[in-house]
């Protein structure tokens, strides 16, 4: 299987589990979206001023915004069509993580903490490629893996005693249960889902679809 099919594959997997409600699995078990697919969202629901960017176009004219769980297979599956975009884009594509870790992956939001922890040392972007490019030795595990976490902080070298004290910050929880809270207001059901300017992508196919839809809007 070559690597564009592959990529193809995985963006199929997102509109598939978009269809499907992103199944029993990965569906939300909050309250009820008060938004539909599709709808305009409020900017300021999506994007936050402290949300992590990792890239940032200066003319803000193309925001995609990714709520994400570092655990779900879908969103592992999707992160190398993720990358491939930034490269293409970069500057011409502002690209925004919000964190909806899903209830019933035992390591999400041990994941989501552990990425912001790295975000307070300014290091947010080496922890989401970390936590992505080592999913499957550490995901799905019925132990926390808190010490893995803490590995990967040592690796990127990162001050690890100050790693473990914001892993257990309820500011750090409380900054992960905020971006839940946006996600379940602009109607997130599931992960992976986008937004493209307000808008969320209900008819991705392939990465092709995505950088389709993302040229669209800087032609605009």
């Amino acid at each position: 299987m070559t690597r564009n099919t592959r990529l193809t594959l995985a963006m199929i997997l997102v509109v598939i589990l978009a269809l499907l409600g992103l199944t029993a699995v990965n569906r939300n078990s909050g309250p009820r979206p008060t938004s539909g697919a599709g709808a305009e969202v409020d900017p300021a629901v999506l994007v936050r001023e402290d949300s992590h960017r990792l890239s940032t176009a200066p003319d803000g004219k193309v925001t995609l915004v990714e709520f994400l769980d570092f655990e779900c297979e879908a969103c592992g599956a999707v992160y190398p069509a993720i990358k491939e975009i930034l490269d293409t884009y970069q500057d011409r594509l502002t690209f925004v993580v919000r964190y909806f870790p899903i209830p019933s992956h035992p390591n999400a939001e041990l994941a989501a903490r552990a990425a912001q922890a790295a975000a307070e040392q300014g290091r947010f972007a080496e922890m989401y490629t970390v936590l992505f490019e080592n999913q499957e030795a550490w995901g799905h595990q019925r132990t926390p893996q808190t010490e893995t976490f803490v590995e990967y902080a040592r690796t990127l070298g990162l001050d690890v005693d100050r790693f473990r004290r914001d892993l257990d910050d309820p500011a750090v929880a409380a900054r992960v249960a905020s971006d839940r809270a946006d996600g379940e207001t602009a109607g997130v059901q599931g992960t992976p889902t986008f937004f493209l300017n307000g808008r969320q992508l209900t008819e991705i196919r392939t990465q092709a679809d995505m950088i389709a839809a993302i040229d669209a809007a800087l032609a605009r």
